[in-house]
């Protein structure tokens, strides 16, 4: 782990032009840009670094460890077969970069706060990817790399529906790595065992890692038991991958009389639905493999799956089985109680979106959900052309977006929106998309792994 942090922009980022919007009560900038690749040359091109790449001697990642990380998993992509992964990045490099993360991740709060900015910082605010490597290379070469004066947050939902959901997660894997204070990570609802066994990325670990595949998957799930579930920026901006979450109040019973049984059992009642505090979020158990539904340990399953709406109140999310949907007059509360401006949550592209009478679609990479007198709740999504595998002809074409959130009180969200890179490299799907459920429907309960 380097302690010594780069500064200025990366080199050559690709260009945008700007154009200005306005939001429903203070001006935005939005820019926009299109970009394409250069079409892959008859027969293999040889590789632009050394491979495999090396774990560095002294244990310290370096920004040009990271850009020949860039550049090899880049052109893997699109020269090699993806059960030739391990010969740019052998098992036991994968090992380190994991192990040495996880370190890091395990050891963050539940709600990661971001303090440490100035006049000179900027933060950029990233959502969904699921695996779109391509667009998360030229997400980072147009907002500019994380450095001293350039935060990261990201949403999660790394993996699954896209065919390089192992890379970008070890991609992003290095930069927290690398900057640990400027790069922060947290978990989607994809970010589970549950999820990658239905939505391709187990399968895709198996098929790129081979014999090594099981032993590469259950890593990452370790990994991803350790992401936080939210942050805060600045004191006046949360995030989330889905949003808020409930109040979970433990009442226990009259202690039993006798000294052979001074037990306390734990009043199990059902209470009407309230939000729940930061206090109650940072207690919550969020090591499970996939987020309980039911039992004491809801919070992270809140955090991760529950949905806005436009209907006051709060009430359980039956649409996905699992979280809650939370209306604007929630939205109030929790801005108000906590002193915040804005809430930047993700979870839900297009496909969600065209489901969800009442609020805004994803065609252009974000949506302004709830304006309430004390805020904002704005839902990010960061994979454009999503997903990348679609079973009909009509695609959605949706954009992408990030926001970047400025001095001095990083509660002014500047969008930024950017189409998917095309010609995206020929690759089969980890999943039967055309069969599949969709990820808004209820889920298969019964399969998941409770862990309460």
């Amino acid at each position: 782990m380097s302690d010594s942090l780069p500064s200025g922009p990366p080199s050559d980022p690709k260009p945008a032009s700007a154009t200005a919007t306005n939001s429903p009560d203070e001006a935005t900038t939005t820019t926009s840009s299109t970009t394409t690749t250069t079409s892959t040359p008859e027969g293999p091109t040889p590789p632009p670094v050394q491979i495999p790449l090396s774990w560095p001697a002294d244990s310290s990642l370096t920004l040009d460890w990271i850009q020949n990380l860039i550049s090899a998993f880049d052109w893997s992509s699109k020269n090699l077969s993806p059960s030739e992964l391990p010969l740019v990045l052998p098992v036991p490099v994968f090992d380190t970069l994991v192990l040495t993360a996880s370190k890091i991740l395990h050891k963050e709060p539940n709600c990661v706060r971001i303090d440490d900015c100035n006049d000179n910082s900027r933060i950029v605010v990233v959502g969904d990817v699921h695996g779109q490597l391509h667009d998360v290379i030229f997400l980072l070469q147009d907002a500019g790399f994380p450095c001293e004066d350039r935060f990261f947050v990201f949403n999660g939902d790394y993996v699954d529906r896209g065919a390089w959901g192992l890379e970008t997660f070890l991609l992003l894997l290095a930069w927290k790595v690398f900057l640990p204070q400027r790069v922060y990570l947290l978990r989607g609802n994809h970010e589970s065992k549950y999820c990658t066994s239905v939505y391709g990325f187990e399968k895709e670990v198996l098929a790129k890692y081979g014999d090594k595949g099981k032993h590469v998957y259950r890593k990452c799930l370790g990994c991803f038991e350790g992401l936080p579930l939210a942050s805060i920026i600045a004191g006046h901006v949360y995030t989330a991958h889905g949003g808020l979450f409930r109040s979970v109040s433990i009442t226990p019973l009259k202690r039993s009389k006798g000294k052979k049984n001074r037990r306390i059992t734990l009043n199990s009642e059902t209470k009407p639905l309230c939000l729940g505090s930061l206090e109650e979020l940072s207690k919550a158990r969020r090591s499970v493999l996939d987020p309980p539904w039911e039992g004491l340990n809801l919070i992270p399953g809140d955090v991760l799956w529950s949905d806005p709406t436009m209907k006051s109140g709060l009430s359980p999310n039956t649409e996905r089985g699992i979280g809650l949907l939370w209306g604007p007059d929630c939205t109030e509360d929790f801005l108000k109680k906590f002193q915040l401006k804005l809430i930047i949550r993700s979870h839900e592209g297009p496909d969600a979106r065209e489901k969800r009478p009442g609020l805004g679609g994803m065609d252009v990479g974000y949506t302004i959900d709830h304006v309430v007198p004390s805020g904002k709740l704005i839902t990010l999504f960061s994979a454009p052309d999503y997903p990348q595998f679609q079973a009909t002809e009509d695609r959605f074409n949706n954009k992408g977006a990030y926001i970047v959130l400025k001095p001095p009180h990083f509660d002014v969200p500047e969008f930024h929106t950017f189409e998917a890179i095309t010609p995206r490299p020929a690759v089969n799907a980890y999943y039967d998309y055309e069969d599949v459920i969709d990820s808004d429907e209820e889920l298969d309960l019964a399969s998941m792994v409770t862990a309460t």
